[in-house]
């Protein structure tokens, strides 16, 4: 409970508009998460200011405001108000306070790995004898200690506080600030090393804790790390070590895991105590006996403590066993991971019962430079532990690679490689039974918890079983782009488009359209999804982009649609890549390259059937394949056409259509009909279905936008690609100044204009013609100047309230706006084709 004398006391705080509430259950800063009762906290982050929320926390029922703005607050409410010069101070200060006015003996756990469990643990433990606060979930850093610290009482006896850093000095502040008499370190391993640079000075930072106890307090260390047990001459406080070697103070052995959990033997002062706990994995004997120390030096008895730690619940995320479909076991690790998390989870599905045992693993976090090889070092140990892998995620491909890669490793046929929620769990689905154990595991920006939810036995009641099922949950970015101005791809509308467009061409197969880049939306993650959701085949401009789905561990089948020289022949064979083949010069020179490399090479014969591209005439194909046939290092797989009107008036392309079935009956009648046949592209599988043939090719409709005003995608299609920027600076101007290189615009009288870092060098366009407008706050902004190369200026004079780092929509939604890329082609007088693929590559895609 918050007390207003209590807040103000402690942060010096101008009280506005009266005391309405004088107490609140606790602090809320996500007003989509808030509850009635709760004080608002509207504090600043670099992704945004929660200023902006203090009116949609006012409507969920917050009873009071802490901010820095009293502009902020709407004036027609009557809400309790307490203004302070820095909310983020003003917490830290809250926390000071209160902990110095109830006087609770504090107990600090930090560590790379574990702290919420031994946290849980120790207060489990303490429980026994004295009333115990712990911080709740995880709010356990600089900012989120103070706000867990609103929930202690008087009558708390005993902190037990975990802390967290993800920085240099974030232990020692976190120290300063609760005066720890107890210091408990768990484990240091490689979590925040692409932050912290090395194990060492991981250990440096986590070690502060340690050094800050006073003489009379205790350091709990673990004796089987060695960077943990090497903090010893760093404090004048007790020692008490607990670990598996003969060495420590608190030791266990005969240690058994079952699904029920752990049992084991305690040691501890030449005693032997049988010990039990429902906690998963072998791992967490650290958490028991960190526990069982800290019990030591508050005087619970190794018995008593031991009785509590029976009783421990799983907690959401880590290591908890569910019930999945057919009976199968589902072991959710989800809230976070390590590569020691990781490889400790994987011997934890290794050691259950059951014939199958699937590991979903996903992109493990913060690795810097150690990223591929820790990733590659995973898949190497999965493919000892599982039966069949999968994972999701960009860095966890490479988990997949080792996986495949190692000696006796486990084959391309148990290793499966996704990018999205539902294509990770259906990759398990044909094992899902009694039998199976899947563990599911990965980083919070993965979001690993919607692999579990789409394997849950009961998926509406189990839900809240799961992590981050809060309502802000279901809204968050949790990847960072890595500027400012990124395209968000959403790889399940490119699955659901996928579907859709095989539905509607069954039986033909499906050939994707991945040219230039897959048109903007990043090819090898899209390649991934549509060969997990019904694709077949795979056709691309250029050999280069064959070579990069090669490279990424693409096997389907690859055409080049465009003109290969007979020099890159070689090289198409190697990759088992197709070539289109129009001409007999190129034919010979690929079959000879065959017979070179005695291995021949594919080739698909193109027909201009009246697009007067690429291609053979029509009544030039019989002799044609027949001239083929007496290649031996040649094998041609199919015959194809495009049409040039299929999106627009379709009599045209029935013409062709009509063309090119004539030749086919010519070809069926000689024998020389090659065995897949296809001419249909997105505009053709929607209005010509007798053009479906063996395969169809679909580009534009993949990414769901329509191939044209006048051919529109059927209901159901979602497009994937949302481009997005930031406001950079907001300023405002007086009338007559120029905006931009050549001074082309002026104001008209004192206007608001907003730069954002987005230029023509990002595909953003510059002239003829521009973008037109943006979003900004839900509003259309228009350009104003000309658009540079990196950057551009906009007018949001009309706008209230737009600061540095307001989310700005190029093509997407915002709010109740949307700009399309139908819209921003019309403005450009161009199409949406060229719209996405113009996306240069420094634009970060993230999905």
């Amino acid at each position: 409970m918050i007390y207003l004398d209590d807040l103000l006391q402690a942060t010096g705080g101008q009280l506005l508009n009266g005391a309405i509430a004088r107490q609140f259950s606790s602090f809320a800063f996500d007003s989509r998460q808030l509850e009635p009762g709760q004080l608002f906290i509207a504090i600043k982050t670099p992704t945004g200011d929660g200023h902006d929320y203090i009116a949609s926390a006012l409507e969920k029922g917050a009873s009071g405001v802490l901010c820095e703005r009293s502009d902020a607050v709407p004036a027609d409410t009557r809400v309790t108000t307490v203004l302070v010069v820095d909310v983020q101070q003003a917490l830290t200060e809250y926390a000071g306070y209160i902990l110095q006015k109830h006087k609770p003996t504090v107990v600090g756990v930090t560590g790379s790995a574990g702290k919420t469990a031994t946290k849980d643990a120790i207060a489990a433990v303490l429980q026994k004898k004295y009333q115990v606060f712990k911080n709740y979930r995880s709010y356990n850093g600089r900012f989120g200690l103070p706000i867990a610290l609103g929930q202690m009482e008087a009558h708390h006896e005993i902190a037990v506080l975990e802390m967290a850093s993800d920085t240099f000095g974030e232990v020692a502040a976190l120290a300063k600030l609760t005066q720890p008499k107890v210091g408990v370190v768990t484990n240091i391993n490689r979590s925040h090393i692409s932050i912290l640079g090395s194990l060492n000075n991981i250990a440096a930072e986590k070690g502060r804790l340690i050094e800050s106890l006073p003489f009379d307090g205790a350091a709990i260390l673990n004796a089987d790390d060695p960077r943990v047990a090497g903090m010893v001459p760093r404090t004048q406080a007790r020692m008490l070590t607990f670990g598996l070697t003969g060495g420590a103070d608190v030791r266990a052995e005969d240690i058994t895991v079952t699904p029920d959990g752990l049992t084991f033997t305690l040691h501890y002062n030449g005693k032997r105590y049988p010990g039990s706990t429902p906690l998963l994995g072998r791992h967490h004997i650290y958490v028991v006996l960190a526990a069982v120390a800290v019990g030591l030096v508050f005087d619970v008895p190794p018995k008593l403590a031991l009785s509590a730690l029976k009783e421990l619940p799983r907690t959401p995320g880590r290591i908890n066993l569910l019930s999945g479909k057919n009976g199968t076991l589902i072991l959710d690790d989800t809230f976070n991971a390590s590569p020691e998390s990781t490889m400790a989870a994987l011997d934890t599905l290794a050691e259950f019962p059951g014939a199958n045992k699937v590991a979903i693993l996903g992109d493990i976090p913060d690795l810097g430079e150690t990223e591929i090889a820790v990733h590659r070092q995973i898949g190497d140990y999965a493919a000892t532990r599982v039966r069949r892998l999968v994972t999701k995620g960009e860095a966890a491909q490479h988990i997949a690679a080792a996986a495949i890669e190692r000696e006796s490793g486990l084959g391309k046929h148990a290793v499966h490689v996704t990018f999205t929620s539902n294509d990770a769990a259906a990759a398990v689905e044909d094992l899902l039974s009694p039998d199976t154990v899947v563990l599911v595991k990965g980083g919070p920006a993965t979001r690993m918890e919607r692999v579990v939810q789409r394997l849950l036995e009961n998926p509406r009641v189990d839900r809240w079983k799961l992590v981050r099922q809060g309502a802000g949950w279901q809204k968050v970015r949790a990847v960072q782009p890595a500027r400012p101005t990124w395209v968000e791809i959403d790889l399940e509308a490119i699955a659901n488009n996928v579907r859709l467009l095989a539905d509607i061409a069954k039986p033909a197969k499906i050939m994707a359209i991945l040219k230039a880049d897959a048109y903007g939306h990043g090819t090898i993650k899209v390649a991934r999804t549509v060969m997990n959701n019904g694709g077949s085949r795979v056709g691309v401009a250029t050999l280069g982009e064959a070579i990069k789905l090669r490279k990424a561990g693409i096997d389907a089948p690859i055409l080049v649609l465009s003109y290969m020289p007979a020099w890159q022949a070689h090289e198409a064979i190697r990759h088992n890549v197709s070539a289109t083949i129009f001409t007999l010069d190129l034919a010979r020179a690929f079959s000879q390259a065959g017979e070179d490399l005695r291995k021949p090479a594919l080739a698909h014969v193109k027909v201009d059937s009246g697009m007067g591209r690429l291609g053979l005439l029509p009544h030039e194909v019989p002799d044609f394949l027949e001239e083929l046939t007496r290649l031996p290092g040649l094998r041609v797989e199919g015959l194809y056409t495009h049409f040039s009107t299929a999106d627009d008036d379709v009599t045209y392309a029935t013409e062709q259509l009509r063309r090119f079935n004539a030749l086919l009956a010519e070809l069926d009648k000689k024998g020389l009909r090659p065995p897949l046949v296809h001419a249909a592209n997105t505009a053709g599988i929607i209005n010509l279905p007798d053009a479906h043939f063996d395969m169809v090719r679909p580009g534009i409709g993949i990414y769901g936008l329509p191939p044209s005003a006048n051919c529109l995608l059927p209901e159901g299609f979602k497009p994937a690609l949302t481009f997005k920027s930031t406001v950079g600076q907001v300023k405002t101007l007086p009338p007559d100044s120029p905006i931009g290189y050549g001074a082309t615009y002026r104001t008209q009288g004192e206007e608001t204009i907003a730069i954002i870092p987005v230029g023509y060098a990002d595909g953003f366009r510059r002239a003829p013609r521009t973008w037109g407008e943006v979003l900004v706050k839900g509003q259309r902004a228009p350009l104003v100047g000309r658009v540079s190369m990196d950057q551009s200026a906009i007018n949001v004079s009309h706008i209230p309230n737009v600061r540095q780092g307001d989310e700005v929509v190029l093509i997407g939604r915002q709010g109740s706006e949307r700009i399309t890329a139908e819209e921003v082609a019309a403005n450009l007088g161009t199409i949406n084709y060229e719209v996405v693929s113009e996306l240069l590559a420094r634009i970060p895609r993230v999905s």
